[in-house]
């Protein structure tokens, strides 16, 4: 699959820089090109033409054009291209015309073929012809001219002045193409050059070092070519096996982008790289003696976008064409940021952005409100035409986080905070952040806790007042902590709810859920399995989506689930919550509305709440023997819950006495230790 973040295609604006240098080099590369071949004689014309051999080497040199060996860690753009044994070949055997004429030919024809810009096409040939221009010269030096019509075949005295020859040609190739990555990617020319150098450098010392033994074998017969290509199949064969197996590792199968494996090596050499920039700036201001630090040379910024309602792209059009609107996101995104910038694809509709370099935190906005603004154009699919919102959060380095982890987890944050204020970009705050040092560390405990199995479910029984029957089953989390023991949700879904756990969290309870509820309904205990949902949780806009895949792949009816929500979170969110209920509702997944009581809901929007249980919160349950104002309430809420059409279960019910005095005032089911407490069913 193409490489979405490669922006390298498009043409550098004119006048810019890069235009100049692209210029200057083309012009530089025909120059070149114009004199060597004025410089040819009729026979070396007539050679040119009539030699099939020059013809196979043109045809070998278009296929390790078109056909690079590309290896783990490497792309098309800085693979290792057969070709260059090939034309060095020819430069050594007949001089500079050919070689660089059938290399312009590969160029050409491997643009062509790849689809790259004119303008690419022509800096790569001009880039190459100079490249050769350059060997060529210094094989002048030590006396050996080779034309068409008079060939040269080096003897074991030339390897020095051909591996001279050879080092110029890696030289001048790689400050060319170094200084054209430099300034696209606005980066120093040093540190261009010194990206796989070594890497660079034991490639072309092999291909290179090929080319005299290819010379001696063409002097002898044109049927000794084949047999030194074919080492370089099996090597790209077996190449592209490896390289293969790295891309489906590291990158997202449905947009070709950085997976988050990719994402956290790019982030960690972006923040060593900026740690080494604070360094040397620390060192200069030093030496300069000065004391206030321009943190703008070494800042990072990592970006975590979510789609706002793609579901219902997904709802209403299908999942393959959500999979397409993925890959147009995927497409405007790497064409909003900046060169050198990465976007990766987390999982779902979130994605993250990658700034290796940002001014401040004004530069970072302006990225992300470019990115928004992308987003943001009308999107036509399937005779539909629809627009699409995103919510982003920033965090910088150093700023908010030392590291990938805790950058991420703050850029959770800050976007959390942009899709509950409908702000669109948040940068991360400490004050909206309530986060402290040891619940940060409970927060690593709790993401390796998830990858070991430490999360556990507890059950606890749902029991009719009137007939003592159960009516259904909730699940209670509950985390087996290894050095702190078995932890109760208080404990650490607070910290969860505010970061990209919670998502993780809840389809784990959700999968362990209807897991166990297949296994009772196996066994003919047809109960129902409540899991309760946070208020991170109704802005998944993937929730329904995993339930309705568990449910089938179980082979369990809707009513086997039952999601409880608090009356809180609805109060509070009513814009988010009532979308995604209503999707859940739309499966025909019973809900609850827990805690009731304890909010500020009204009558008018309880109605509208698709809910068909009220569970009374066990502060009023718990007192309605000793206090009758809250005998009053409770009798109340059961009356109105009874008026409204709907199932009332109390909560907290621990004695006999308050199960009786429920029982009397028409509460449906109840609760609480009474009844049986929390206990693990393994499934």
């Amino acid at each position: 699959m193409k490489d979405p973040n490669n922006t390298r295609n498009t043409a550098p604006r004119r006048g810019s820089p890069l235009w100049i240098y692209f210029v200057v080099v083309i012009l530089l590369g025909v120059t070149a090109g114009g004199a060597a071949f004025s410089g040819l004689s009729s026979a070396d014309l007539d050679a040119l033409v009539s030699t099939p051999l020059f013809w196979i080497l043109g045809c070998f040199i278009v296929f390790g054009e078109l056909r690079p060996i590309i290896t783990p860690g490497s792309t098309e753009n800085n693979g290792a291209t057969t070709s260059t044994t090939f034309s060095f070949a020819a430069l050594l055997y007949a001089g500079l015309p050919i070689a660089a004429a059938l290399q312009a030919i590969a160029v050409i024809t491997c643009g062509i073929f790849r689809g790259r810009a004119p303008h690419r096409i022509a800096f790569n040939a001009a880039q190459y012809t100079l490249s050769l221009a350059a060997a060529q010269l210094v094989l002048a030096l030590f006396g050996n001219l080779a034309t068409p019509s008079d060939l040269w075949v080096p003897h074991g005295s030339d390897l020095p002045a051909i591996a001279l020859a050879g080092a110029v040609y890696f030289a001048c190739n790689d400050t060319l193409v170094g200084s054209a990555v430099a300034l696209h990617a606005r980066v120093s020319l040093v540190k261009a050059l010194r990206i796989d150098l070594a890497y660079q450098v034991l490639v072309h010392l092999a291909l290179l070092g090929l080319a005299p033994l290819m010379v001696v074998a063409m002097d002898r017969s044109a049927l000794f070519v084949p047999l030194i290509v074919l080492p370089f199949i099996a090597v790209y064969m077996n190449a592209s096996v490896s390289v293969r197996r790295e891309h489906q590792a590291l990158h997202d199968g449905l947009t070709g982008l950085p997976n988050r494996k990719l994402l956290i090596v790019r982030t960690e050499e972006a923040l060593a790289t900026a740690r080494g920039a604070e360094r040397r700036g620390a060192e200069r201001r030093r030496l300069a003696r000065r004391k206030t630090a321009d943190p703008s040379d070494h800042r990072a910024g990592l970006f975590l976008l979510d789609l706002d309602r793609f579901k219902e792209v997904n709802d209403t059009l299908g999942h393959p064409t959500g999979d397409r609107l993925l890959q147009l996101v995927a497409h405007r995104l790497t064409h909003s940021v900046r060169p050198g910038d990465l976007v990766a694809r987390l999982g779902g509709d979130e994605f993250a952005v990658l700034l290796p370099t940002v001014r401040d935190e004004a530069a970072a906005r302006e990225v992300a409100a470019r990115l928004r603004a992308a987003l943001s154009e009308p999107v036509r699919l399937d005779g539909m035409s629809f627009d699409l919102e995103a919510s982003v959060g920033i965090a910088l380095f150093p700023d908010h986080a030392p590291d990938f982890e805790l950058l991420l987890q703050r850029a959770d944050v800050a976007m959390y905070n942009a899709k509950e204020a409908r702000t669109g970009v948040e940068i991360y705050s400490p004050a909206k952040d309530r986060n402290s040092p040891a619940r940060l560390s409970m927060l690593g405990d709790l993401r390796r806790a998830i990858d070991r199995s430490e999360l556990e479910l507890f059950y606890q029984p749902k029991v009719s007042l009137r007939d003592g029957h159960l009516v259904g089953m909730e699940a209670l989390l509950r985390w087996r902590h290894p050095d702190q023991g078995l932890l109760e949700p208080d404990a650490f879904l607070s910290i969860a709810e505010q970061t990209y756990l919670m998502r993780s969290i809840t389809h784990h309870v959700v999968t362990a859920a209807l897991a166990q509820t297949a296994a009772w309904w196996r066994e003919d205990l047809a109960v129902q399995v409540a899991v309760n949902a946070s208020g991170r949780d109704l802005l998944d806009t993937g929730l329904a989506e995993t339930i309705e895949e568990g449910l089938l792949a179980r082979g369990l009816p809707a009513a086997a689930l039952q999601l409880e929500i608090t009356e809180r979170i609805l109060m509070n969110e009513p814009a988010y919550a009532s979308d995604t209920v209503g999707a859940l509702a739309d499966l025909g997944i019973p809900l609850s509305l827990d805690d009731f009581g304890t909010g500020y809901s009204s009558l008018v929007r309880l109605k509208r709440l698709p809910v068909e249980e009220i569970k009374i919160d066990a502060s009023f349950v718990g007192r309605i023997a000793e206090s009758p104002d809250d005998a009053v309430i409770v009798r109340s809420i059961v009356d109105l819950v009874r008026t409204l059409g709907l199932r009332s279960v109390a909560e907290g019910v621990e004695d006999p006495a308050t199960a009786e005095a429920l029982r009397d005032m028409g509460c449906d089911a109840a609760q609480g230790w009474h009844f049986g407490r929390p206990m693990d069913a393994p499934t």
